[in-house]
């Protein structure tokens, strides 16, 4: 496959699609910011990715400034991928999601990690302040329509499964790993949850 081939498959894309890259956080970046609960972190070490959820209540992120973003670090499972990656390679991408909107937002830039204690102490939750904070300096923010969400009835109920429709979590890591796991059930995952959510 060559970008020509491409080309004559898929067309080119609108003049709306190419200039709505945009360098700086407007008021629509800022409000959809604010107003956001989750983004996806995409890293890489300059060879592979890695893709990391992201969760808060509502404003996620803070914007700091026209250019740059703070992203509060929360409690996971200290494997450090994404942080490991930005470590040797800084470019980073976002993709912000708010309950109810099929729109996204995307955020290309650079990533560092800060662990200064004012900074850290601004995004305390039940008492617990992140042991680190990212400053992402955006190159490139804009919009997503709202197809792919519409597609897959992200924020529709009535497309929603009555019921779990995959294992538990921890039935996944002891076929995984091969390790004991003392229960499967998924009121015990999701006491762990709710113990280390912050």
């Amino acid at each position: 496959m060559t970008p020509e081939t491409l080309r004559e498959i898929y067309g080119n894309p609108s003049l709306k699609a190419t200039e709505k890259v945009i360098t700086k956080f407007d008021h629509h970046c800022r409000e959809f910011i604010d107003n956001a609960t989750f983004l996806v972190l995409a890293t890489s070490d300059g060879q592979n990715l890695d893709i990391s959820p992201k969760g808060d209540p509502a404003g996620i992120a803070v914007v700091e400034s026209d250019s740059t973003l703070l992203l509060p670090d929360r409690p996971g499972n200290k494997r450090l991928d994404g942080m490991m990656n930005i470590l040797q390679h800084p470019y980073v991408a976002a993709i912000f999601l708010i309950p109810t909107v099929d729109e996204t937002l995307r955020v290309n830039g650079r990533a560092e990690i800060l662990d200064d204690e004012k900074l850290r102490a601004r995004f305390e939750i039940a008492g617990r302040a992140p042991r680190t904070v990212l400053r992402i300096t955006a190159d490139e923010i804009y919009t997503h329509c709202g197809k792919a969400p519409m597609r897959a009835g992200l924020w529709k109920p009535e497309t929603w499964p009555t019921s779990r429709p995959i294992p538990t979590l921890f039935e996944m890591l002891r076929d995984h790993t091969c390790l004991p796991i003392e229960s499967t059930d998924q009121c015990d995952v999701e006491k762990v949850y709710r113990e280390g959510l912050y």
